[in-house]
C-alpha cells in the first residue's frame, strides 16, 4: 500500500478528551474516528489490525471444534422475555418498536438468540457437545463511554456458546476454551494477560473467569499472589486475614459530639480505624433495609453482599429509611435495631474482632468495647469485605498484589440458566427429554486492539507485534524526487510484495522528521529507509520499531531475503 493513497491522516495533537495511550494514538495514528459518543468508524489501519485479531480467534475457535454462525443484531424482545432478562437488564439494553409495533432490541449479547437457534437444530445426545461462535456487532447503551475503544456503545465481539449433555462434559470443554483463550491473547501480543476468577453478574451461572490485560488505565482491580497461584477480581477476591479475640472489656458509652464518620470518631478518641466498627445501610431490590457491619478499616464489597442476598440491586439507604427501623444515622448500632424490619449482615472483620467502638444509636455518642457474641448475637456473619493490597493470600499467605486490568475476554459456565427457561432440550440415550447444559465465551475485538496498544507503546506511538501489525515492513523513501532513490525504492517495494511481505510504502517525498513521526504513529515492526547517502554505499538503512533510535545498514542485494526471514521468524514464534 502506498501511504500517499491510504485513507486516514496522522494528527499532530491528541483529542481533548483522550486520557489513555490507546485513545490518543488510535486517533492520532488514523486507526479510527468518532462518529458519536462511544461509536467509532475503523479506518484502513484499524480494520487491518482487527481483521488479523479475528483470524487468530477463528483459528483457535476452530481448533476447539467451534462452528461459525452469524446471528442478527436486531432481535425480537420476546426471546428476552422467555429468558426473563428483558425485565432484569437496565437501560444499557436498547429497546424499540418496529413499524408494526413489535417490541425489538439491539443485541448486547446473544444467549437468547443462540438458544433459539440450537433448540431447533440440536435434538439428540448424538449431536452433543457442540459449540457455535460468531464475530458480530453488539450494542450496549453505555452511560459513560470512555478511553476510546476500551469502553464503547457499539463494538464487535466474538461470542461463543457451547451445549452439553452433562456438567462433566461442560467442565472439560470449559478448560479447553480457557487454554484457547490463553493462546489467543499470547498470539495477539498481549505481554501480560491474566485469567482470574470473577463474578458471573448478569450472565448467570456459577463459574466464570475474566481475562485481564494488565494496564494502569484499566477499570478493573485484580489481586494476585506473588507466585501467581491465586488470582481474583476485586468483586470476589478473598484474603487469608485472621482476626484475634482479646478478652472483652466492659461496654461503656462515650460522648462524640458531631463525630459521625470513622475518621472523625477514631481521631477524636485517639484510636486507629481498625478499632472501630462501621455501619453501612442499603436497600435491596425488594425495598428491604440491609444493615451491614464491617470493621472501620475495611470497605463493604457490594458485589459480595448482593450475591449473598441474592438480590439484583443494592442502593444506599437514606436517613428516613434508616430511622424507620429504629436506628440513628451517623451513630448506628445493632444493639437497638428492630431485626424484623431489616436484615443484618456482619463481615468477619467485625464479628471476629474485639472491643470495637460502635454507634450508641443516639446523637453525639458511641459505645466502647463492643463484642459480637456477648453484646449482640443476631444477624448473619459472612465475607462481605473488599480485599486490600498487602492482605495475605488465602492460598499462600503471601501479601496480595493489586493491579489494574482491562477485561478483554470472559468465559462462563452458564449451566441451565437459559436452556431451562427457553425449553432447549435433547433426547438422551433412553429417549428421555433432558435440558442442555451451556457455556459461553466472549472476546471484545476493538478492546483487544486497544489493550495491545496500552501494553506496547512508547512516547511516539504503538509498537505492534508482527502477528497483528497493519503491515510487516514500512518502506520510507527520502528525497523521493531524486531518480536513483525513486528507482531503488520502487524496485524494493515491488520485490518485497513479490516475496509475500505486507509493505506500507511512504512514497510522499516528505522530510525525514515528518516521515519518521508518521512511521512511529503507525508502528509497523520493521522499517527500511532508502536514502541517497546509504544508496551510494549499496546499502539500505534498517531499524526495528521496538529498537529505539538504533539502526543498521544492510546490503541492498540481500535485504528482501533478510526481511522475509525476519517476518517468518516473528510470525512463527508466539508473541510474549
Amino acid at each position: 500500500m502506498r501511504l500517499s493513497q491510504m485513507v486516514g491522516q496522522r494528527l499532530k495533537d491528541a483529542p481533548r478528551d483522550a486520557q489513555t495511550a490507546s485513545h490518543i494514538f488510535l486517533i492520532r495514528g488514523g486507526y479510527c474516528r468518532p462518529v458519536s459518543t462511544g461509536i467509532y468508524s475503523l479506518l484502513p489501519l484499524g480494520k487491518r489490525i482487527t481483521a488479523k485479531i479475528e483470524r487468530i480467534i477463528r483459528e483457535e475457535m476452530d481448533r476447539v471444534d467451534g462452528q461459525e454462525v452469524l446471528m442478527p443484531v436486531v432481535l425480537p424482545q420476546e426471546l428476552w422475555d422467555e429468558s426473563g432478562r428483558s425485565h432484569t437488564v437496565g437501560q444499557e439494553l436498547l429497546r424499540f418498536k418496529d413499524r408494526n409495533g413489535k417490541a425489538m432490541l439491539l443485541g448486547m449479547t446473544h444467549e437468547e438468540a443462540v438458544v433459539h437457534l440450537t433448540r431447533t437444530e440440536v435434538t439428540s445426545y448424538k449431536q452433543l457437545p457442540c459449540m457455535l461462535y460468531q464475530l458480530q456487532t453488539k450494542y450496549r447503551d453505555e452511560a459513560r463511554p470512555r478511553a476510546g475503544l476500551i469502553r464503547v456503545r457499539e463494538f464487535t465481539m466474538k461470542d461463543a456458546y457451547s451445549f452439553h449433555a452433562t456438567q462433566d462434559c461442560l467442565e472439560r470443554y470449559y478448560q479447553r476454551v480457557h487454554e484457547a483463550y490463553e493462546r489467543i491473547f499470547s498470539r495477539v501480543g498481549l505481554t501480560q494477560c491474566v485469567s482470574i476468577q470473577s463474578d458471573t453478574g448478569m450472565m448467570g451461572g456459577k463459574v466464570s473467569h475474566e481475562f485481564m490485560a494488565v494496564a494502569e488505565c484499566g477499570e478493573d482491580t485484580i489481586y494476585i499472589s506473588p507466585d501467581g497461584r491465586y488470582k481474583a477480581n476485586k468483586e470476589i477476591a478473598t484474603s487469608g486475614l485472621a482476626f484475634t479475640k482479646d478478652a472483652p472489656l466492659p461496654l461503656e458509652e462515650v460522648a462524640t459530639p458531631g463525630k459521625t464518620s470513622i475518621e472523625e470518631v477514631a481521631a477524636f478518641l485517639g484510636v486507629a480505624p481498625e478499632h472501630t466498627g462501621k455501619a453501612v445501610f442499603f436497600v435491596d431490590a425488594a425495598g428491604k433495609l440491609i444493615f451491614a457491619c464491617i470493621r472501620g478499616d475495611f470497605e463493604v464489597n457490594e458485589t459480595k453482599l448482593r450475591n449473598l442476598l441474592k438480590t439484583k440491586e443494592l442502593k444506599y439507604a437514606n436517613d428516613e429509611q434508616i430511622r424507620a427501623v429504629g436506628v440513628e444515622p451517623g451513630y448506628a448500632s445493632v444493639l437497638a435495631v428492630d431485626e424484623k424490619k431489616c436484615r443484618i449482615v456482619l463481615d468477619r472483620s467485625f464479628a471476629e474482632s474485639s472491643n470495637l467502638i460502635v454507634g450508641a444509636n443516639k446523637p453525639d455518642a458511641h459505645l466502647k468495647n463492643f463484642n459480637y457474641g456477648r453484646d449482640f448475637t443476631g444477624g448473619e456473619v459472612a465475607d462481605i469485605g473488599t480485599v486490600r493490597a498487602g492482605d495475605p493470600c488465602p492460598v499462600t499467605g503471601q501479601p496480595l498484589q493489586m493491579l489494574r486490568g482491562i477485561e478483554v475476554g470472559n468465559i462462563f459456565q452458564l449451566g441451565t440458566t437459559y436452556t431451562t427457561s427457553m425449553g432447549c432440550n435433547f433426547l438422551d440415550q433412553n429417549g428421555k427429554s433432558q435440558v442442555m447444559i451451556m457455556g459461553c465465551y466472549g472476546i471484545g475485538i476493538g478492546r483487544t486492539m486497544a489493550s495491545v496498544m496500552e501494553q506496547r507503546h512508547d512516547q511516539y506511538g504503538p509498537i505492534w507485534p508482527m502477528s497483528i501489525a497493519p503491515y510487516q515492513v514500512h518502506l520510507v523513501a527520502l528525497n523521493f524526487n531524486q531518480p536513483e532513490v525513486k528507482e531503488a525504492a520502487e524496485k524494493l517495494y515491488a520485490d518485497l510484495q513479490a516475496a509475500g511481505i505486507e509493505v506500507l510504502f511512504d512514497d510522499r517525498g516528505e522530510k525525514a522528521g515528518f516521515a519518521f513521526a508518521d512511521a512511529d504513529l503507525i508502528g509497523v515492526p520493521l522499517r527500511l529507509i532508502v536514502a541517497p547517502k546509504s544508496l551510494a554505499l549499496g546499502k539500505i538503512e534498517f531499524k526495528r520499531r521496538d529498537g529505539g533510535r538504533n539502526s543498521e545498514l544492510l546490503d541492498q542485494a540481500g535485504v528482501v531475503a533478510q526481511m522475509r526471514e525476519l517476518v517468518i521468524a516473528e510470525l512463527q514464534v508466539p508473541a510474549p
